[in-house]
């Protein structure tokens, strides 16, 4: 059952980084010169924040494992994922920033999604229980 729980976290958080994402090509879009260049940085950003949040997700439950066995073993594994991470992210960065491929502040709002997803999760838990009951209950 408690997987099942983390399971149901992860898509609520998926589902805000989601929403947010479609929220700001709808209305950034208005506001910048290349509409295209904007798209493909908001939604590189929105993939690195699915992609964080799914490593997350992974690694931490590795990290359980590994933390009932060796604790120094499972404190060296977090601080390794979390470092593939960030310098996943930096690379994607330096690529954009170096080339005219998209817009890097838009892959910043992108990213940025993984932190409204994780401020939103309790509305979309809300929403995502009233859609469940409805299915069940037909």
């Amino acid at each position: 059952m408690m997987i099942r729980k983390i399971n149901e976290t992860l898509l609520e958080l998926l589902m805000g980084i989601l929403l947010f994402t479609i929220a700001c090509q709808l209305i950034g879009m208005w506001f910048v010169t290349s509409v295209a260049a904007y798209s493909i940085g908001l939604w590189l950003g929105a993939l690195l924040a699915i992609l964080s949040a799914i490593h997350m997700y992974w690694s931490l439950n590795r990290n359980l494992t590994l933390n009932a066995d060796n604790e120094k073993g499972a404190q060296a594994y977090g601080i390794r994922a979390n470092m593939i991470r960030y310098l996943v992210i930096v690379a994607v960065f330096l690529v954009l920033c170096l080339t005219d491929f998209a817009y890097p502040l838009a892959a910043f709002l992108g990213i940025m999604g993984l932190k409204i997803g994780a401020y939103v999760q309790p509305l979309m838990k809300k929403i995502y229980d009233k859609f469940i009951d409805k299915e069940v209950n037909v």
